[in-house]
């Protein structure tokens, strides 16, 4: 469970609190290889920390929170590794959905699901299904997710509907996460300053905030640290700071 004085402080010095933040969760293997075990430790703990996220940003009043779980890109790692991550996600479904229904949180899986197995794909539908209605945290799983894919995809879904005229608006509408805001606040942690094909159009005003806490080690105290950060901040969408103040 997260620290409930932390998160309490939190709220108490926090000026604003973003509606979308967005997370690449980074460092799990790194993680575990400091302390001498197996990646999958890491991975273990870093879907530990995902839960207790969840939890901390629901009771900060947070809209929406994009996890940045499984890259398109991540097929690319060794076989053993992958294999343990799918294992861990369909569990991980399966244990924490009725959980998040009670806590009023809302699943949905961001990302190409074709690409998992037939299983995976039933244990995402149930958790989405079960969670469908829920009005709290927007909780965003990107799986199988890339922003290059994302982008791609929406413009295959106008030229499937005849589009020759593509307007920004019309192709937002066709991303996966047209039903939502874009990102606020998109962190990094594990020391990388990067985004990695992570929410590309979603990410266009985000401020970024990069953290060398590896993730498992991120913690409520960590994203306080982010929101004030966040909060110092001037968001100026292309206006002047006079015209924003």
């Amino acid at each position: 469970m997260p620290d409930q004085q932390v998160t309490e402080q939190a709220m108490q010095h926090t000026a604003k609190i973003p509606p979308h933040i967005a997370i690449i969760m980074d460092g799990n293997g790194r993680w575990a290889q400091k302390r001498g075990k197996k990646r999958v430790f890491g991975h273990k703990a870093g879907m530990e920390r995902a839960r207790e996220m969840a939890e901390t940003c629901g009771e900060l009043g947070v809209k929406y929170l994009t996890l940045f779980a499984f890259s398109s890109e991540n097929w690319k790692r060794p076989q053993e590794e992958v294999s343990f991550l799918m294992d861990l996600f369909a569990t991980s479904l399966k244990n924490e959905s009725k959980k998040l229904h009670k806590n009023n949180v809302k699943l949905t899986v961001i990302g190409d699901k074709l690409g998992f197995d037939k299983r995976l794909q039933k244990a995402i539908d149930n958790a989405e299904q079960l969670t469908r209605d829920n009005d709290g945290l927007n909780l965003q799983i990107a799986a199988n997710y890339g922003g290059r894919w994302d982008i791609a995809q929406a413009a295959s879904k106008l030229a499937q509907q005849g589009v020759t005229e593509i307007t920004e608006d019309l192709l937002g509408q066709q991303l996966i996460t047209a039903d939502g805001p874009e990102a606020d606040l998109l962190i990094r942690t594990g020391g990388e300053q990067r985004i990695s094909n992570f929410l590309l159009w979603q990410a266009a005003y985000s401020e970024l905030y990069f953290s060398d806490l590896l993730w498992p080690d991120f913690d409520a105290q960590a994203l306080k640290q982010a929101i004030d950060d966040f909060n110092r901040r001037q968001r100026r969408f292309g206006q002047t700071g006079e015209q924003v103040s």
